[in-house]
């Protein structure tokens, strides 16, 4: 079911070795970051009778620049962040199958004890064994394997008389984990900004503000401004791997100048798209006018992420010289788009 398969992870959880309770619930914390950086290949499944565990390889979606209108069949690539000779580790707990109480078998006229009398085994024949709880049984069980094997919170492990129960739930939880592909959950699960752009994807067109009053930077007599240092952040996946390169944001500028709604254009990936929509939220606008009075617009913003070197380290000041120069952008800079 899993071996071989690319999965999305549930949660952008971004910890190597991540532990889950029996209902796929995270066992502790992890950082989270973006669904891009959330794909995991299976490898190797080790299946016990208190736990699977889950072995794969961690891989970040590089988009290729495609707008949300055109063909998307190879819309990113698959680029490997785990280490070479390191794996990611998943493991998740299961419900322990255990043995049903016996019912006790009531005696009834002759075969019922003389008030006062003992009653003594057959020579020869052992005492019949006391029952053993469910919990008691679980605890038992827990107790005789290696702790390397142990559930990883045993205080959650249930129980069940029932294998075909105690699978179901191993298969619910793995549903809970991990998302075959982007489905429904998967997206509404997601930032706001990536839903607006799945959803122009489903309807094959580019994006459109959901407030008709929006106008567009044709249509106003003085278009809005970006006014404050814009440089969103990079991250060490994208900088370890090489990633780099220009995306777009549609952002509705407000009347009062600032961001309100944004959806993803061009998406880049790597978590680079939620640097930069944090970093537009953030931003100040001159707001359009129209008629004089200041009016929310539809404005297009690209980014690009560069690569930095000890040569462009976003900490490095720049080289004096004799004549004036354009200002050097160490880092990650926006255009504005009309």
């Amino acid at each position: 079911m899993l071996v071989g398969k690319t999965l999305y992870l549930r949660g952008g959880y971004l910890d190597n070795s991540l532990k889950f309770d029996e209902h796929g619930h995270i066992i502790g914390s992890s950082p989270q970051g973006s669904y891009t950086l959330s794909a995991i290949e299976i490898s190797k499944t080790h299946l016990t009778k208190h736990k699977v565990e889950l072995e794969g390889i961690r891989y970040g979606l590089h988009f290729g620049g495609q707008l949300a209108s055109e063909d998307l069949s190879k819309a990113y690539d698959r680029v490997r962040i785990t280490q070479k000779k390191k794996t990611v580790i998943i493991t998740v707990d299961r419900e322990i199958v255990v043995n049903p109480k016996k019912k006790k078998e009531v005696k009834t006229g002759k075969e019922k004890s003389k008030k006062g009398e003992t009653s003594v085994s057959p020579p020869g024949q052992a005492a019949a064994p006391a029952e053993i709880s469910e919990a008691d049984q679980l605890k038992a069980s827990i107790a005789a394997v290696p702790v390397a094997e142990q559930p990883g919170d045993p205080q959650s492990v249930t129980t069940t008389t029932s294998p075909l129960h105690a699978t179901k739930l191993l298969k619910d939880a793995l549903s809970n984990i991990f998302a075959q592909g982007l489905d429904e959950r998967m997206v509404a699960a997601m930032p706001e900004f990536w839903k607006l752009y799945y959803e122009a994807v489903a309807a094959k067109s580019d994006y459109r503000p959901k407030d008709p009053a929006v106008l567009r930077q044709n249509t106003v007599d003085k278009k809005a401004q970006l006014l404050t240092k814009f440089e969103p952040d990079s991250n060490e996946y994208a900088q370890a791997n090489g990633v780099a390169g220009m995306a777009l944001y549609h952002t509705v500028v407000g009347a009062d100048g600032k961001a309100q709604e944004i959806a993803v254009g061009r998406p880049i990936g790597f978590g680079l798209d939620e640097n930069a929509v944090e970093a537009i939220r953030k931003a100040s606008f001159e707001p359009a006018l129209k008629d004089g009075k200041p009016v929310p617009v539809l404005l297009d913003l690209v980014v690009q992420f560069r690569i930095f070197s000890n040569r462009t380290n976003v900490h490095s000041n720049p080289e004096p010289t004799d004549k004036p120069a354009e200002p050097i952008l160490p880092g990650p800079y926006s255009l504005q788009h009309p």
